[in-house]
């Protein structure tokens, strides 16, 4: 019963074949491929409009290459404490921006909203030669406690965040579990809402390892091309990348797939709600449940094999706990789990 992360499953079949056949015969190398134009083309039908789209191979690459595009040396970068990029990548944000500032801000569900981020901004004194200067908004979607932004949500964040000269990046890791979700169109959750740039993941969803960042503006591209190819992200054989988000985005599977995780936590939310001691942490609207149970309920559920993580130290004799559900989560581990966790 693993529900450690959407990263503990493999990949898709489909994905795992589109790879095998990207192998048979020569192609140009580092993204001249024909594939990596397949994607191109397919992400602009997507998200309706002409978009620049570059592969990586990893969620912290691609956020830490766009937000270093976008965001000079002494810029800052608005961020909700629990982000990714403040919590997970080991400062790659300040490393690849070459010293930006992160601001960490609250808010309930690691979800920012405008009077939060106007607030902050406040602090800062525009050309005051003594204070990094508000250069981007990063935020993230689904956020990093299973909550989702609605496109109203986004565009009252952007509007701010534009009005103070800022770009707004998302980092998608987990974009489809949101889609999901929201019923919604790629469109309405990004550039129609004011999202410069995104971290598209394709990883956590059942890719091998395949995530894009796309620029909704070109003009927003700059120098990414250099950056991307001095960080080691420039692969030679991006054919096999391609492959993966070619493969992945081919029909609607990725989002069924995505809806499939989501409708298995919230089998999972409902079966734990009723676990004596049990409360909720926060609305499970993605793929992930955090959740306060008894240290002994815990306890009992490793010992049954059950795979998680603490989310913080335990309060008052309860532990708050993080389960992810994926694409190959098997039914039957969530049934069991939540029997075990009642005690039957």
């Amino acid at each position: 019963m693993n529900f450690a992360s959407d990263n503990s499953y493999g990949a898709w079949r489909e994905i795992i074949a589109a790879v095998e056949a990207a192998a048979e015969g020569p192609a140009p190398s580092y993204g001249e491929d024909p594939l990596t134009a397949k994607v191109q083309g397919r992400l602009c039908r997507l998200f309706e409009r002409d978009v620049a789209v570059f592969p990586v191979i990893s969620g912290t690459a691609a956020n830490a290459l766009a937000l270093a595009t976008l965001v000079p040396q002494h810029g800052a970068i608005f961020c909700h404490r629990e982000s990714h990029i403040a919590v997970d990548e080991c400062g790659a944000p300040e490393f690849f921006t070459h010293g930006a500032k992160l601001v960490l801000l609250e808010g309930e569900g690691a979800k920012l909203d405008p009077a939060t981020l106007e607030g902050a901004l406040a602090h800062f004194q525009i050309g005051f030669v003594h204070h990094v200067q508000p250069a981007a908004l990063s935020i993230t979607q689904s956020t990093e406690l299973g909550t989702v932004y609605t496109p109203s949500e986004i565009a009252a964040l952007c509007g701010p965040a534009h009005a103070h000269g800022m770009k707004v990046h998302m980092d998608g890791a987990r974009f489809a579990n949101a889609l999901a979700h929201l019923k919604a169109s790629p469109a309405d959750v990004t550039w129609r809402a004011g999202v410069d740039a995104l971290s598209f993941g394709a990883t956590k969803s059942g890719a091998l390892g395949a995530e894009a960042v796309i620029f909704f503006n070109r003009e927003d591209v700059k120098d990414f091309e250099y950056r991307r190819k001095k960080a080691g992200h420039l692969l030679s054989k991006m054919r096999f990348v391609s492959a993966q988000l070619d493969a992945y985005l081919k029909g609607e599977r990725w989002i069924e797939r995505a809806a499939r995780a989501n409708a298995l936590a919230s089998r999972l939310e409902a079966g734990l709600r009723d676990v004596p001691g049990a409360r909720i942490a926060h609305p499970v609207q993605a793929n992930a449940v955090f959740v306060w149970l008894p240290d002994a309920t815990v306890a009992r559920m490793r010992e049954a094999g059950a795979v998680f993580y603490d989310w913080g130290p335990p309060a008052d004799g309860r532990t708050q706990i993080r389960l992810v559900t994926s694409f190959a989560t098997p039914e039957e581990d969530v049934e069991r789990l939540v029997r075990v966790a009642k005690g039957e």
